[in-house]
């Protein structure tokens, strides 16, 4: 990916002397703008050069492309599919590729946990907040939260490299991820066993690591009635985790049921959006 190879090369050139604290946070936050600004100007030119339908079909290939909805439920499919069939190296290999976990240490129960809160997660990081910036901002707003979002994944890490580089990648997604996860974590629960979701949500959500994925994941896990978290296998050794949902554990079944929550979420999504479209053209037409 272009953009990928832009970051990679401006944080190479920037990020030489990643133990000046005061220093690498200026250059991180030198290096977010060098690689996000010129795609903004470019997308916001767009809009007064081109012509309306030209305009609206770019922001359908875009907002199509930024959601990543169909990658999403591809490798969440990949592991149920290798679960439902028994073959338990399939879906560790499958679940390899969307979590850090050490899958080869996860059991039948363990994969699919990781790839039921893959999906829950991924569905509010790379579906619904796409979405919710393209409605607060059209193109740039959804380019924005798909480059910041890149960033945090290469930079946010908190290792000796990037501890301080990283934190203004880090600390703005987690600020542009903030309403659309609350937003996700609201429509997990309508769409689920809503009072179980908001228990959850209310009683675990604070325990997790993240203030964004604890909200998500504690409404899905309660909305698909299954407990998640827990204890987990990483290159580093067991992370204990707290446990979130409330009911038996993962399943083949959790994982297909994460994926339409995912989906039930975009169509909800999608009829609201079309609604107040609606409503905002009759105020126009009687007016």
């Amino acid at each position: 990916m272009g953009f990928g190879r832009l970051a990679a090369l401006v944080e190479r050139r920037l990020n030489r002397s990643p133990e000046h604290t005061g220093r690498s946070k200026f250059l991180g936050l030198l290096g977010v703008l060098i690689v996000v600004l010129p795609a903004l100007v470019v997308a916001e030119s767009l809009r007064w050069t081109l012509d309306g339908w030209t305009y609206l079909l770019l922001q359908a290939v875009v907002l199509y492309f930024a959601l990543s909805i169909r990658g999403l439920t591809e490798h969440g499919r990949a592991v149920s599919d290798a679960l439902h069939s028994g073959d338990l190296e399939q879906a560790r290999e499958q679940v390899g590729r969307i979590v850090s976990r050490k899958a080869s240490e996860l059991d039948e129960q363990g994969v699919a946990a990781a790839a039921s809160e893959s999906m829950l997660e991924n569905g509010a990081d790379a579906v619904f907040a796409s979405l919710f910036w393209f409605l607060v901002a059209g193109i740039p707003g959804v380019l924005l939260h798909r480059m910041v979002n890149t960033l945090d994944a290469m930079w946010g890490y908190r290792n000796e490299r990037y501890l301080y580089f990283g934190r203004v990648a880090a600390r703005l997604d987690d600020v542009m991820n903030w309403i659309p996860a609350r937003l996700t974590a609201v429509t997990y629960a309508l769409l689920g066993n809503t009072r179980l979701a908001w228990r959850c949500w209310r009683t675990q959500a604070s325990a997790w690591d993240s203030p964004n994925a604890g909200p998500v994941m504690a409404a899905g896990a309660g909305a698909l009635e299954v407990s998640l978290g827990g204890p987990s296998p990483y290159a580093s050794g067991i992370k204990q985790r707290p446990v979130l949902g409330h009911g038996p554990a993962a399943s083949a079944d959790t994982v297909d049921g994460a994926l339409r929550l995912v989906w039930k979420g975009v169509w909800l999504w999608l009829v609201l959006l079309a609604l107040f479209a609606v409503a905002g053209l009759l105020l126009r037409v009687g007016t």
